[in-house]
């Protein structure tokens, strides 16, 4: 199969769907691998390693788009390559559609299947969000400290405090994987942590891992205020698989936080779990909504390309060369993948992102003509 490697367009993006070692895998294996010139320079992967390992370098998305079969992209496809789209493509991506109405509506009319990494589970795991998520949960506390400093707009707060001088509190929503490696950074800082979640199992994980060093409280309305009021930096990493975020905070609790206290948005690529969040960029991080200094950039992990092009394109392999022998045979192989499906044959088909978006949907194997 022909398997293409766009640039990635989306403002302040470096990463790349598959590096060199992945394309020598999939070369490797007799198929095509065309990647537009410059895709992977961010990450550390100049067009000349591609082309020592066999694939082909090409100018313009509109080459890759028009030779390949099988496009493998980092983030939610432009509207400018959306319009390169045919049916017979299949496209390979994160696409959190419930956040991006625009994205889902031209991606059905495109004809093209697309399948989004995200919504990819294995075993109540998503193998593909995965990586991003921990890098992301990493980066959140890292960025929150960055953004409590004085000249950077926040209050003035040493996370990790000094003698005679408390800690800063940090609070994480979600005790998933995003959440779990932001309090992972936050203990490291040596911050006062404490986690909020609806599930108790995953409360109860992260009690066995750290103890008594980090405070666990189921999620309510109550406790999240009551929390949320004492925070220095407050991290939302809040996930429904597919559907849009829950709000967590309203208004009235922001306006209840210190001055100068930052919000970190992790959940902004499914629509964001503040109400007073709105995407940013890395140009453009953050802006402060009642005195609260709020950052809720839409790619965090692309921050770091050659750390999360690196992750991503690890995990993305095997599903890659699934794919790359047929769509039919890799759903069959990898059952998980049929969850990924999003858009097929001009329709909608996970019905999670039909939920977030408020419209039906069809099931993807009947959609696909499978079954």
């Amino acid at each position: 199969m022909n398997i293409g490697v766009v640039k990635e367009i989306k403002p302040d993006e470096a990463r790349v769907a598959l590096l060199p070692g992945a394309a020598a895998d999939l070369v490797h294996q007799g198929h095509r691998v065309i990647v537009e010139t410059g895709a992977g320079g961010g990450a550390g992967a100049p067009d000349a390693a591609f082309l020592a390992v066999g694939a082909e370098i090409v100018d313009g998305p509109q080459s890759v788009f028009h030779e390949s079969e099988l496009i493998v992209h980092v983030k939610e496809p432009q509207a400018s390559e959306i319009a390169m789209l045919r049916p017979d493509h299949i496209l390979f991506t994160y696409l959190h559609l419930a956040a991006y109405p625009a994205v889902e509506e031209g991606l059905r009319k495109s004809g093209a299947t697309a399948i989004a990494y995200e919504t990819v589970a294995k075993n109540d795991h998503l193998p593909l969000l995965a990586p991003m998520s921990h890098i992301a949960g990493r980066l959140s506390t890292q960025v929150g400290a960055f953004y409590l400093m004085a000249p950077n707009g926040g209050m003035g707060v040493l996370l990790g405090g000094h003698a005679g001088v408390p800690p800063g509190l940090v609070v994480v929503i979600g005790a998933g994987a995003a959440g779990v490696n932001a309090v992972d950074v936050a203990v490291g800082l040596g911050a006062r942590v404490t986690v909020l979640d609806v599930n108790v199992d995953a409360l109860e994980r992260i009690h066995t891992r750290w103890g008594s060093r980090v405070v666990t409280d189921y999620s309510t309305r109550h406790s999240v205020q009551e929390w949320t009021t004492q925070a220095d930096l407050v991290v939302g990493a809040v996930l429904v698989t597919g559907d849009k975020a829950p709000t967590i905070m309203d208004r009235s609790m922001v306006s209840a936080m210190k001055p100068g206290s930052v919000l970190v948005d992790i959940s902004i690529d499914q629509g964001g779990c503040f109400a007073t969040s709105r995407e940013t960029t890395h140009a453009d991080p953050t802006y402060v909504v009642d005195g609260v200094v709020h950052y809720a950039v839409g790619n965090i992990p692309g921050s770091v390309p050659h750390t999360s092009s690196r992750a991503l394109s690890n995990a993305t392999l095997p599903y890659v060369r699934a794919l790359a022998s047929g769509l039919e045979a890799a759903l069959d192989r990898h059952p998980e993948l049929v969850g990924g499906v999003n858009i097929a044959a001009g329709k909608l088909t996970n019905e999670a992102v039909a939920h977030g978006l408020g419209v039906d949907w069809t099931d993807p194997l009947t959609a696909l003509g499978i079954k």
